[in-house]
């Protein structure tokens, strides 16, 4: 965020809008809790969760992406914020009926029954970070990010990722994209073109700006800058689906190709579901995407 430098235009020129950092780590929490899913990607859950165990602790922030995520914050450096998330985490996923059992209070019995353990995230949201927690992250293989904050002016807040879970790599070669080159003389003409089709959604959706990190799930991979813009499904048969956080309401429905899921469950996060059969619905979908990458 040292790098980023933020103007206000006016009739004059320009004014630079100088960066600060809190007044005290309560205004991030305070923010970021209110506004969670459109800064995070997360759904709020509960703030200052008391831990019940012999050295106790409260975890900052609690929430639901589909897997549980832990938020912590500090106002500046703190060297052992990622220490103290792991912790929590641990406590965690050795506790996983509370969690449950906070979901369903919150969310209702089927979002407590569709909790996926296989991905939980620990969001480290502060005002800078040591050259060491970023390596022990990369090194690490827990889901861990580090995202850098400031605040500008009175009523603005610049949310920056400095790491990531899985960083997308180089897009060089097939193996470097996380696909195997399709022999077509084993596969059948469908399971080709699905592979295909799985190959050209992910080289736009990484084309979308170089700022894309792509993390791979158990049950999809998503695609995110602060959060999640896209999340695609493996294949079924001739259909490949891509949830994008974007208001129903606010694109044109077409059967068979747009759908409003905000009430069914479904893999991965958003609300508009986007059924791909072939490069032609690709191309009808590259502006929704845009759309969504836009807004995350």
């Amino acid at each position: 965020m040292s790098e980023l430098k933020l103007f206000r235009a006016t009739k004059d020129g320009a004014i630079e809008v100088a960066p600060r950092l809190a007044e005290v780590e309560a205004d991030v929490q305070r923010l970021i809790e209110m506004n969670m899913e459109t800064l995070l990607g997360v759904r709020f859950l509960a703030s200052e969760y008391v831990i019940n165990c012999v050295d106790g602790g409260r975890i900052d922030s609690l929430g639901i992406d589909g897997a549980p995520v832990i938020v912590e914050y500090k106002r500046g450096t703190d060297p052992g914020l990622i220490s103290q998330g792991l912790f929590y985490m641990a406590w965690l996923t050795a506790h996983r009926d509370v969690f449950r059992n906070l979901v369903r209070d919150r969310l209702g019995a089927a979002a407590a029954a569709q909790v996926r353990w296989s991905a939980p995230r620990l969001i480290c949201v502060t005002g800078d970070f040591t050259r060491y927690d970023i390596h022990a992250v990369r090194e690490h293989r827990r889901m861990i990010e580090l995202v850098r904050y400031r605040f500008f002016g009175t009523d603005l807040i610049g949310l920056e990722p400095v790491t990531s879970p899985t960083r997308t790599p180089h897009r060089g070669s097939e193996a470097h994209r996380g696909h195997r080159a399709v022999d077509t003389r084993r596969t059948g003409p469908v399971q080709t073109r699905m592979t295909e089709l799985v190959n050209a959604v992910d080289e736009t959706l990484l084309g979308l700006g170089r700022d894309i990190t792509r993390v791979e799930n158990r049950t999809y991979r998503a695609y995110q800058r602060v959060r999640n813009f896209a999340c695609v499904c493996p294949p079924q048969r001739s259909k490949l689906l891509v949830y994008l956080p974007l208001d129903p309401r606010s694109v044109d429905l077409v059967p068979g190709f747009t759908r409003d899921v905000s009430r069914i469950g479904h893999h991965g996060t958003g609300d508009l579901e986007v059924r791909l059969g072939t490069e032609r619905d690709l191309e009808a979908a590259a502006e929704l995407f845009r759309l969504s990458y836009a807004v995350a």
